[in-house]
């Protein structure tokens, strides 16, 4: 059997929902991510870092995620990638191709198991980074919401080649596709839907900064900061003005593939959950607000005869 094609790297997400445009100054003015681009019912934000954009913003009737944004090395890894996902039954919306948006490059596009549009893009817009005190640098992980935890999680490891690092119970599990210990990690809910979308503080004293100057604008926490099992990552919850749950987050483990073993962390144990003690177990209203909106995805894009 080929080796398997690993997905390069998260390059962040695409969120759409009604009026969503309409949050760009709570990104800006607050949250610390600067405008790339606007157009007509999009805006466009990037980190201190070269991504072209790491948070989209997209006006439209349901709340939920346009798309989830990664990266290839090259156009020879990505056509490998493209023919994997067809070889092992994925769900391609077209062959790879130039991309006409902002961020310009070459890829292709397709569907997970619960209809959530995954891009794929390379040779994309790269811009110079811009170091800024406790501003975001990058999306650090997406983790989604879904009915099919098993099912979802089998995608990801045998058709986009993400590995298992750890797992939180039987309720979660963190998948990496590079040395950090997840880009993406799945949870098991009662529909799909995005639980939250986490953005990586260089330091952890710019990590506690960034908390500083969400509260002195009036914008608490609404869990940590604390300090996660796995992962090891310092965690700070807000919830954005669309409903969106977003973190901070700093320090993410960084995975040895020559001696990692996955682990099984409990759930019942405060220990684990928040290993500094200070944030405590997730309210009521937090487990609610991260269960999020029923998102249906694009099961209209799913071609009648499968892939194609």
């Amino acid at each position: 059997m080929a080796e398997t094609v690993r997905v390069g790297s998260l390059r962040g997400i695409m969120m759409r929902g009604p009026g969503i445009t309409g949050t760009l100054p709570f990104y800006e003015d607050m949250w610390g991510l600067s405008l790339a681009h606007k157009e007509d019912g999009v805006a466009l934000l990037r980190g201190t870092g070269s991504e072209p954009f790491l948070y989209g913003l997209k006006d439209g009737p349901v709340y939920g995620i346009e798309y989830v944004h990664f990266a290839m090395p090259d156009r020879a890894s990505m056509d490998a990638l493209h023919a994997q996902i067809i070889e092992r039954g994925g769900v391609v919306l077209g062959e790879p191709g130039p991309f006409d948006d902002h961020a310009g490059g070459y890829g292709f596009e397709m569907l997970d198991p619960d209809n959530r549009r995954l891009r794929f893009r390379t040779d994309a817009l790269s811009l110079d980074e811009e170091p800024e005190w406790a501003k975001p640098r990058k999306v650090s992980h997406v983790v989604l919401n879904t009915p099919d935890m098993e099912g979802v999680q089998e995608f990801y490891t045998h058709v986009l080649g993400f590995r298992v690092s750890d797992y939180s119970a039987d309720q979660m599990v963190f998948l990496r596709c590079n040395s950090d210990h997840h880009s993406i990690a799945l949870v098991r809910g009662n529909y799909a839907s995005v639980n939250h979308v986490a953005f990586e503080m260089p330091s952890i004293d710019e990590f506690m900064r960034g908390i500083g100057r969400m509260k002195q604008k009036g914008h608490v926490p609404t869990w940590g900061p604390g300090r996660h099992g796995p992962g090891n990552n310092p965690f700070a919850y807000f919830v954005s003005p669309s409903g969106f749950v977003i973190e901070f987050t700093s320090e993410l483990q960084q995975i040895d593939e020559a001696t990692h073993e996955a682990q099984v962390w409990p759930r019942d144990k405060p220990e684990a959950m928040d290993r500094w003690m200070t944030a405590g177990p997730p309210t009521p209203a937090q487990r609610a607000v991260m269960q999020g909106r029923p998102d249906p995805g694009f099961p209209e894009l799913a071609p009648a005869g499968g892939n194609v």
